[in-house]
């Protein structure tokens, strides 16, 4: 039999394969850092080594977290809810945006998107990559960033030229290398880190591992290798977090670890504070440490042992010979000076992160402030949903456009490099001030199409709504139209007298 994999493509292939995977291994342990920060799996740093090695396993379950905090705070301000086409035919301009929308709702991307968009807060990056059934139906995946990494073209970075998907599959992981012509499959022998009593998700983890050892993997039934690809283009797009031109994507959670460590480490010195100071200490002064008599069956004494503190404690009663002996005390230690540093960290935090300080509760900054305040007090937060926006919206763009390659249609998918991404509004306001708002622009003239664009309904939505308004509108011309002529066929009826009496005009 012929070894597939000596051909000059597959060598390369093999070459590009542990290539990419090699970057992807090497970003993991920073990725599984930023989840266990953001899910409050913190490590207690910053102290001494004396203190770690006395107190340190105390409170190592402890943590205050303020990461998920930041990220929640960024991601419940982004929602897509739409894409709207360009062109003169309005009527075909909002059923193909509907059309392209169907897709998106097909692959349940409004949570898949939901928890893309926080991966990509607190992980850099998220992916999302694009395949076809055998009905011509896309399939969008949205994927985390420990399973997949992308090379791009040196010279102009906008290019994809490979991809590369990972996942765990039991003791083998496997990988599909995507090509704008081919797409090669592979797997490799993994070390196998859970039982199987353990979680989905948690067997399904990538963790940083060995490299190479990859080989070409046919699924059953599979007869060719490489498959070809049909689009023509490489199907996986990234949903990277404020890139930069010379570096990585941001992590939201980037700035806040350092003062996370020192927020816990604070709470650790309060909590050992409070265990043996937070209470007044008494001491005795000029005297020997009180004794306890003993005495034989007769009642004699024939000695004497100190009395215990567990004895001072429970009977809250001693007596002193010496005529000398006094009580002193030292007072309780004051714990507020702990607080008050968590207080100025935590506001640092929502300084340097654009977070409202609404989110973060301090107890300075935000008291008696009105309406107008609090609003204010969002706009870094708003701009910053508005900057992700930025960087978002063309790689959801690429998506929903390889979704109509996979249906074949090209003409539409050149459309949609064109169109517009909808986004609900970042900024919170109440139903109130939004009805406000669209009332007034509503007299200004603005269509009430785009009115609803700005009230956040989708398309979807849009589409049933416009047609109650058709119904309602058609139901009123016709009661009115009834009621003109049941007008008009009154007016033409003579008035008739009634039995008994004369015509009106006898008189």
């Amino acid at each position: 039999m012929d070894d597939i994999t000596a051909s000059p493509e597959a060598r390369e292939a093999r070459g590009l394969v542990e290539r990419i995977y090699a970057r992807l291994n090497a970003r993991r342990p920073e990725i599984d850092e930023d989840e266990r920060y953001y899910g409050g799996q913190h490590n207690l740093t910053f102290a001494t080594e004396e203190w770690l090695k006395a107190n340190g396993a105390r409170y190592s379950g402890f943590s205050d977290n303020w990461c998920a905090v930041v990220a929640n705070a960024e991601a419940e301000r982004l929602t897509p809810i739409g894409i709207q086409y360009r062109g003169d035919d309005a009527a075909s301009r909002n059923s193909v945006s509907l059309k392209t929308w169907d897709d998106w709702l097909l692959n349940e991307m409004d949570s898949q998107a939901s928890a893309g968009i926080l991966a990509s807060l607190y992980a850099r990056r998220s992916y999302v990559s694009v395949w076809g059934t055998d009905e011509a139906e896309p399939t969008y995946s949205w994927d985390h960033a420990s399973n997949i990494e992308i090379e791009y073209d040196f010279a102009n970075p906008r290019l994809r030229r490979a991809a590369l998907k990972t996942w765990v599959d039991g003791e083998m992981e496997r990988g599909i290398l995507y090509t704008p012509d081919s797409v090669w499959k592979w797997q490799r022998r993994y070390l196998k880190n859970t039982s199987d009593r353990d979680s989905w998700s948690s067997q399904a983890r990538s963790k940083a591992s060995t490299e190479g050892g990859w080989e070409p993997w046919q699924e059953f039934g599979d007869d060719t290798w490489p498959l070809d690809n049909p689009l023509g283009v490489v199907p996986v797009v990234e949903v990277p977090n404020r890139p930069m031109l010379r570096g990585e994507p941001v992590s939201e959670l980037t700035i806040v670890k350092p003062k996370q460590n020192a927020i816990n480490l604070m709470w650790a010195y309060l909590f050992l504070a409070a265990d043996f100071a937070s209470m007044p200490a008494r001491v005795l002064l000029g005297a020997a440490p009180p004794q306890r008599q003993i005495l034989d069956k007769l009642g004699k004494v024939i000695g004497q042992v100190p009395v215990t503190m567990k004895d001072l404690n429970e009977r809250r009663f001693a007596v002193f010979s010496s005529k000398d002996a006094r009580i002193a005390q030292w007072d309780a230690a004051k714990l507020d000076v702990f607080t008050d540093a968590v207080s100025v960290m935590v506001g640092h935090i929502a300084a340097q992160t654009r977070t409202p300080p609404t989110y973060l509760v301090t107890k300075t900054g935000m008291s008696n402030v009105n309406a107008e305040g609090l609003k204010a007090s969002e706009i870094g937060l708003v701009k910053k949903s508005i900057e992700f926006q930025t960087f978002a919206t063309p790689a959801l763009k690429e998506v929903l456009r390889l979704g109509h390659l996979v249906r074949g249609n090209t003409e539409l998918a050149e459309q949609t490099r064109f169109a517009s991404l909808r986004w609900a509004n970042p900024e919170i306001r109440s139903e109130a001030q939004l009805t406000d708002s669209l009332t007034k622009k509503r007299n200004v003239g603005y269509p009430f199409r785009y009115l609803m664009e700005l009230d956040g309904v989708s398309p979807t939505d849009m589409d049933r709504i416009m047609q109650m308004v058709e119904e309602e509108n058609a139901a009123i011309f016709s009661g009115a139209a009834q009621a003109a002529l049941q007008g008009e066929l009154e007016a033409d009826v003579e008035p008739t007298d009634g039995p008994g009496t004369e015509p009106a005009d006898a008189a």
